[in-house]
């Protein structure tokens, strides 16, 4: 990165939604610890059903429609001057699905920032296409802001920033964004490695084909030295991050879920193997995003 860039903006899709406005408070602070700005981008599809929504004819009236978003980013500007009066904004809409709106600016953010559930254009994000579809083709970071759920306790998590590792390279590109977010808000990070406990953990009968056995604790002890490993230069690229390995014998989910209670984020890559294999498409993804209890940061493996 050239030395006189601006910092990359932090982009947040915003509907009027009480999660929208949650990714929005989280979207300032982060802009702010970067010293960089926010863009909040309204989706509005013109469809016949939106049109209708905001009092317009079948056939699609725009001016409906930008009236409309005008009040919804109106809004959006108050919050954002009331919260960080100092963090520069710009506000758009958007004619385009949510997906495809907030796909066009992953080239050039910093991250992308949604709530988990919205309204119009950012509907069921977690459990339709939209979530899905942005997570998996974003060439920047995706940040779900989910509803704080627990009883107000600190929790395992307290205040960290968790990542899931696995080695792949999405893992390791996460692995990169949990330690400097970490720096950014003096926090410390939680490196988790799932893995499964063997079948056995007794010698195989001696007409047993099998040429050895494994014990399980052999195999913890391998898989905290590999988790050691899969971390890289890291820790040494941010020495003032105090850093936990956790070597987890269970379901990555629950490992990931258990671990999100009171921290600042919980960070997973795109797409993993192992303990992680297909991250988006598969159960361990929907998992996290269903489950955990704090932000959930999906960080794709950067392309050429």
């Amino acid at each position: 990165m050239c030395a006189d860039r601006s910092p990359r903006s932090v982009v947040v899709g915003y509907d009027g939604s009480q999660t929208s406005r949650q990714a929005l408070t989280w979207a300032l602070h982060a802009a702010r610890l970067r010293g960089s700005g926010v863009s909040i981008v309204y989706a509005c599809p013109p469809t016949a059903e939106v049109v209708a929504q905001f009092g317009g004819s079948i056939a699609p009236d725009f001016s409906a429609l930008e009236r409309a978003a005008e009040q919804v980013l109106a809004a959006a500007a108050e919050q954002a001057h009331r919260e960080a009066p100092d963090v520069n904004v710009d506000t758009r809409v958007v004619y385009a699905a949510a997906s495809s709106a907030l796909l066009t600016d992953t080239d050039e953010a910093a991250m992308v920032v949604v709530g988990s559930r919205g309204l119009g254009g950012f509907s069921e994000l977690l459990v339709g296409s939209t979530g899905v579809q942005l997570a998996a083709h974003a060439r920047c970071p995706v940040v779900v802001i989910r509803p704080q759920a627990g009883d107000g306790q600190p929790g395992a998590g307290s205040g960290r920033v968790v990542v899931g590792v696995d080695g792949s390279p999405s893992s390791d590109a996460a692995v990169g964004f949990a330690f400097t977010e970490a720096a950014l808000r003096g926090a410390g990070v939680s490196a988790v490695h799932a893995w499964d406990r063997p079948p056995y953990d007794v010698p195989p009968p001696s007409h047993d084909p099998l040429p050895s056995y494994v014990v399980a604790d052999e195999v913890a002890g391998t898989e905290s030295r590999l988790l050691s490993e899969m971390l890289g230069a890291w820790p040494s690229k941010f020495p003032e991050v105090d850093v936990q390995h956790e070597a987890v014998d269970g379901d990555p989910v629950e490992a990931l879920v258990s671990r999100s209670t009171g921290a600042a984020m919980v960070v997973v890559g795109s797409r993993g193997r192992g303990g992680f294999s297909s991250l988006l498409l598969g159960s361990v993804s929907h998992g996290v995003l269903h489950h955990a209890r704090c932000p959930v940061v999906i960080v794709c493996h950067p392309t050429p």
